[in-house]
């Protein structure tokens, strides 16, 4: 069952659940895309398959809102929006530890090696890098472990795992870039979305809230901070 929080002829909006893939990938696993695309093909009783665009992604692991374009005209104007930074993304996420600097910016260059789907750190000057940039604030610290505000200036693939993994602050649950053992999800989600209605131009707010009755998450007051 699609968790589809609004829909009009131009665009749907829905919340991805935790490690399924946005789209197909070699793990030939069900991905988001294609769910939804079924869930129209059923509601509106359509021949064959149901357009809708991709026009961002979210990592397997990570959960939360999504919008998808109905037409392709809306896919474009969307897409503008994400070059233009009109398109906003924040993400909650709970990190172990607390970063030294409760609000800051980071920039760094990201390579991502594909056969073994990691991110690295590198100098701006290697050949794939890409400069990956991000605004933190850290909302809450219980114990040893702090609830996170992330903003994305760019949409870097495990963007937010490598950065804050490189300031001593690994998300919770991250077996890839913090600790080796995991004891639930992925401890990020895709909490705010904001951008303009690509017909109407109406500016647009989703807010998805993380899943509080799980660990990391049921340990902070959330909902406070949306």
């Amino acid at each position: 069952m699609c968790d589809v929080i609004f829909e009009d002829n131009q665009i749907l909006v829905a919340v991805k659940p935790q490690n399924i893939p946005t789209q197909a990938d070699i793990s030939g696993d069900n991905d988001f895309l294609n769910m939804l695309k079924d869930y129209l093909v059923k509601k509106y009783n359509k021949p064959g398959n149901a357009y809708l665009g991709l026009v961002h992604r979210l990592d397997r692991p990570t959960g939360g809102v999504m919008v998808f374009a109905k037409t392709s005209k809306s896919a474009d104007r969307l897409c503008a929006q994400i070059k233009t930074n009109e398109f906003e993304k924040t993400y909650f996420t709970v990190v172990n530890g607390t970063p030294r600097l409760r609000q800051n910016r980071l920039i760094n260059y990201l390579k991502k090696d594909e056969k073994n789907n990691k991110v690295k750190i590198c100098t701006q000057y290697e050949d794939g890098a890409k400069e990956a940039i991000l605004d933190y604030q850290v909302l809450e610290t219980v114990n040893d472990k702090s609830l996170v505000k992330v903003q994305l200036q760019t949409g870097r693939s495990h963007q937010i795992r490598v950065q804050m993994a490189n300031i001593g602050c690994p998300v919770v649950n991250d077996v890839k870039y913090g600790n080796n053992s995991q004891r639930g999800n992925l401890a990020l989600w895709a909490t705010v979305l904001k951008f303009t209605h690509p017909v109407t131009k109406q500016r647009l707010t989703y807010k998805v809230i993380p899943p509080t009755d799980l660990a990391p998450w049921k340990d902070f007051n959330v909902e406070k901070f949306l």
